[in-house]
């Protein structure tokens, strides 16, 4: 699997430990930025990954910034993509087992090493279980169109 990681400078320490979790795990890490803690705007390496994800130049992402609010926000707004904020090892389980999601967006400066290491394991390992789940998904890419998600019936 091709993994894309970035973060803005708060979340730039955080970005080199998961960039050595996702290769140990046997993935490959394409680094979307930032090089370096100086101050940079987190929409511009959200929409940069974002786009990687729904472009299929990889197959998912990881966004840091200081809390993960702003790169989650601004990762949603790409076409295609299902970021979610995860905070502990359950919401990573849920975020790709029952919603599928394409990115996961973390808090540079909330979690520690060992809760991060857990989390980023959990994300990268679970598979979409599908189901009853993936009428939900459809339902999500239906408001995406601009749809009512109450037509979407089945699968």
């Amino acid at each position: 699997m091709r993994v894309a990681v970035g973060s803005d400078h708060r979340g730039f320490n955080a970005k080199q430990l998961i960039k050595a979790i996702v290769s140990q795990m046997g993935h490959e890490c394409v680094d979307m930025g930032t090089d370096t803690a100086t101050p940079v705007d987190y929409p511009d390496l959200a929409y940069v990954a974002a786009r990687s994800v729904s472009e299929r130049q990889v197959d998912r992402a990881i966004l840091i910034c200081a809390t993960g609010l702003g790169m989650s926000i601004a990762a949603n707004k790409v076409r295609g993509i299902r970021a979610a904020l995860c905070h502990d090892e359950l919401s990573a389980h849920i975020a790709r087992d029952h919603n599928d999601t394409n990115i996961l967006c973390l808090s540079g400066d909330q979690i520690g090493e060992v809760l991060l290491r857990k989390i980023v394991e959990t994300w990268i390992s679970t598979e979409f279980s599908g189901g009853r789940h993936q009428r939900r998904v459809n339902k999500i890419a239906a408001i995406e169109e601009g749809r009512d998600p109450r037509e979407v019936m089945n699968g």
